[in-house]
């Protein structure tokens, strides 16, 4: 049965934001993002590096089906046109992945559209003029993803969070250990993939990131 598309308007981008690793096995892939979603995450971004453009597919609508399920937003990393073709709940664009305006121009108003902007204030600030909903900053810790990636400061989420008008997303090498100091620095959310999906318990491991969004922790 076709799945309803999940409302945005008015869903708060907050806590535990779930990207996906680059795992071939659709099967395998739907069984962890399960599990992250069983734990608490209230976001989750399908990126996978490793895969044909006909398994992209084949996962992407499996992982929407599960969101939609859980009634959690499916972000698509870096390719608009699938995230149209199969009616995600919204994309997520890198600096050289296409115009914000354009994908704002082509998706839903109650769709998300999310911008990396790395260590650069201006550039969230111009995204979010672009029609961004939330701006990523990272890394922020040594990455095993991206381990050439600029690394951003602490600093940066204050400021960010002082002058503008979106979610702040903070995002690269973040652990149970390292995640405080970044929400006490003012991130929405943080973004989490190998601390999240390469733990031995996914589930656990997401509600130990959950917590620390959590006023009675």
């Amino acid at each position: 049965m076709e799945q309803a598309a999940v409302s945005i308007a008015g869903r708060r981008i907050r806590g535990l934001y779930a990207v996906t690793p680059d795992e071939r096995d659709t099967a395998v892939l739907a069984a962890k993002v399960r599990a992250a979603l069983a734990g608490g995450a209230n976001l989750v971004q399908y990126r996978n590096k490793a895969v044909d453009p006909a398994t992209r597919r084949e996962q992407a609508i499996a992982l929407l089906e599960i969101c939609r399920e859980r009634e959690v937003p499916l972000i698509i990393n870096d390719d608009l046109r699938l995230a149209l073709d199969i009616d995600a709940d919204g994309v997520h664009l890198g600096e050289d992945d296409g115009s914000l305006e354009a994908a704002r121009a082509q998706l839903a108003t109650d769709k998300i559209v999310g911008a990396s902007c790395h260590d650069r204030l201006p550039l969230a600030r111009a995204a979010q003029r672009s029609g961004a909903s939330y701006v990523a900053f990272g890394s922020f810790f040594p990455s095993n993803v991206k381990p050439a990636a600029v690394r951003a400061p602490l600093q940066l989420l204050r400021d960010a969070k002082a002058s503008m008008a979106i979610p702040v997303v903070a995002i690269g090498g973040i652990t149970a250990v390292n995640a405080p100091q970044l929400v006490a620095a003012g991130a929405d959310c943080i973004a989490v993939i190998s601390a999240l999906f390469a733990a031995g318990d996914v589930e656990a491991a997401a509600r130990q990131f959950v917590r620390l969004f959590s006023p009675a922790r």
